[in-house]
């Protein structure tokens, strides 16, 4: 067990976690980072960043990897793993993954949120057949064709005006009759000539054939359906955090969420959280490096303190 025990483990190298690691080494603490699939998270796929201070302007992969390369110049240990499960041994962590395990007294979970679905029949199969959940990823493939997009948050609306760049039309579906979003960019929206917002409205039909060529969307106020062409369809309706493999040891809330405040404790002594997968008012890159940077600060305390 020696040769596998740190002071902190970190679950997930998304900005949170990748923060953390970072005011954890620099506490001089002994850090492993386990990842499931690449360091970044879901910023990774962010094509420009503009709201992160002293950052205007920068891909979310150049912000993500700067991160990763200052947490290893600091020592953090990164091991591309997918956690499993957490188990405490009488104050020793053991954090169980799909390949090893590995022990800490500590532990920050960090694992973010995964994509939602809408849940309909051939959404899977469509899957890279027209359906899409990550428009910078993805929208080049639909350079002047038609597209669609559901959902009516922040991620969104920020789909829809980058994919309008990029195509003949946008179809931007919001089951509600208003936006969220700051008026600045409801405005950007509202200008664009090739963007039609649906409003009140849900995608109850995915049409296909050997690929997606079309959505039948139903009026929630009327009851009244249409179908719409469409090449392409990207789905931004929100997230799922992470947490179901932890769910043992700490305390979720109804919609899966870490019950956590702003000082990232978890209910479970020497279980931090830390970004999108615990409860809070905004989920935002900036909110994510600050609670990577708390759930460290406090980790470090705790482990002061045994």
């Amino acid at each position: 067990m020696n040769d596998n025990l740190f002071d902190i483990i970190i679950i997930g190298a998304g900005p949170a976690g990748l923060t953390a690691s970072i005011y954890a080494r620099r506490a001089s603490k002994e850090v492993l980072v386990l990842e499931a699939l690449s360091y970044g998270g879901q910023i990774i796929n962010t094509l420009d960043i503009e709201n992160y201070p002293a950052n205007p302007n920068i891909s979310g992969f150049e912000l993500a990897t700067k991160m990763y390369q200052q947490a290893k110049n600091l020592g953090a240990i990164f091991k591309f793993e997918k956690a499993i499960e957490i188990i405490d041994n009488n104050g020793i962590k053991e954090v169980k993954t799909t390949k090893h395990s590995y022990f800490a007294k500590a532990v920050i979970i960090a694992t973010g949120s995964e994509n939602r679905k809408l849940g309909l029949d051939a959404e899977d199969k469509l899957i890279g057949r027209g359906i899409s959940y990550c428009a910078t990823c993805d929208g080049n493939f639909y350079k002047d064709k038609i597209v669609g997009v559901v959902g009516g948050g922040n991620t969104a609306i920020e789909d829809t005006l980058y994919l309008a760049k990029l195509v003949k039309k946008v179809y931007l579906i919001h089951r509600r009759d208003s936006f969220r979003a700051d008026n600045a960019t409801i405005k950007k929206l509202k200008e664009n000539n090739n963007i039609e917002i649906i409003y009140n409205s849900i995608v109850t039909k995915l049409l296909y054939d050997k690929k997606l060529t079309g959505i039948e969307v139903t009026n929630k106020l009327d009851q009244s359906v249409k179908n719409i062409e469409l090449d392409g369809l990207f789905v931004a309706v929100g997230r799922i955090p992470e947490n179901q493999n932890f769910a043992s040891l700490i305390n979720l809330d109804e919609n899966g969420y870490v019950i956590a405040k702003e000082d990232c404790h978890t209910n479970y002594p020497g279980i931090f959280v830390a970004g999108d997968n615990r409860t809070k008012e905004l989920r935002q890159l900036v909110t994510a490096t600050s609670d990577g940077a708390m759930a460290a600060t406090e980790a470090v305390k705790y482990l002061n303190t045994l």
